[in-house]
């Protein structure tokens, strides 16, 4: 079993490889474009307050948070909060991360179904992920002593299958949020034609993380059928 269990990495590979292919794209593309300044010379909070108040979010606030792109919008308080960077610059990547997040913020106004569905199973996606490795682990131990370890098994696997599809929900959640984010820089002029461009690659890039995670999730998925198969 723990011979499976060691010889079934092989099936990680090239999503680690894919993900780790994603994360540098990110960072090239975010580092390129923090490095030209955007036409409109409007910073990340700046081209966000202009979305947000042209669809009717005047009522949202911006926050100022620490760390590196850890922007996020919060649908409980209903808060975009934005990393320094991101908040203060005026290149294109600051304010493309940035309407990016009022894509969500926008989501959640309009009661966006595959947006709801994710934030819903939250707090369940939360506890299966912390417990599904321990219980498969434990399964895989006791699995050779008695039928209990097969059960706790099958019950990691099941744990593991809702943090898939989580992944599988956040993917389409991502990709509208960018859409969305596209489409309003465009429309209200927040960047040039030229500039959208450099959004575009920008927004991409990081959406291919959403894919890598997704494909991670998914290997390890068919690692632990491999196990489960051989047991």
């Amino acid at each position: 079993m723990f011979l499976n269990y060691y010889s079934s990495m092989i099936f990680l590979i090239p999503a680690i490889i894919f993900a780790m292919a994603a994360q540098g794209a990110v960072k090239r593309n975010f580092e390129k474009y923090s490095k030209i300044r955007n036409q409109r010379n409007l910073s990340g909070a700046e081209a966000a307050r202009r979305v947000l108040d042209q669809n009717g979010l005047s009522s949202i606030q911006i926050n100022k948070i620490s760390g590196n792109l850890t922007d996020n919008y919060n649908p409980r308080n209903k808060t975009l909060n934005l990393s320094s960077k991101v908040y203060e610059d005026k290149t294109i990547s600051s304010v493309s991360i940035a309407c990016h997040e009022v894509g969500h913020a926008i989501q959640h106004a309009n009661n966006y179904v595959p947006l709801m569905l994710r934030n819903g199973i939250v707090p369940v996606v939360n506890i299966a992920s912390k417990a599904s490795w321990p219980l498969i682990f434990i399964g895989i131990i006791l699995s050779t002593r008695n039928e209990i370890g097969g059960m706790l098994f099958n019950i990691g696997v099941i744990t593991f299958i809702v943090v898939i599809i989580f992944h599988l929900i956040t993917l389409p959640v991502e990709l509208n949020a960018s859409n969305r984010a596209i489409r309003q820089m465009e429309e209200l002029y927040i960047v040039d034609e030229i500039e959208i461009k450099g959004s575009k690659k920008v927004l991409r890039a990081a959406a291919m993380t959403y894919v890598a995670a997704l494909a991670v999730a998914a290997a390890n998925l068919i690692r632990i059928l491999a196990i489960r198969g051989s047991r």
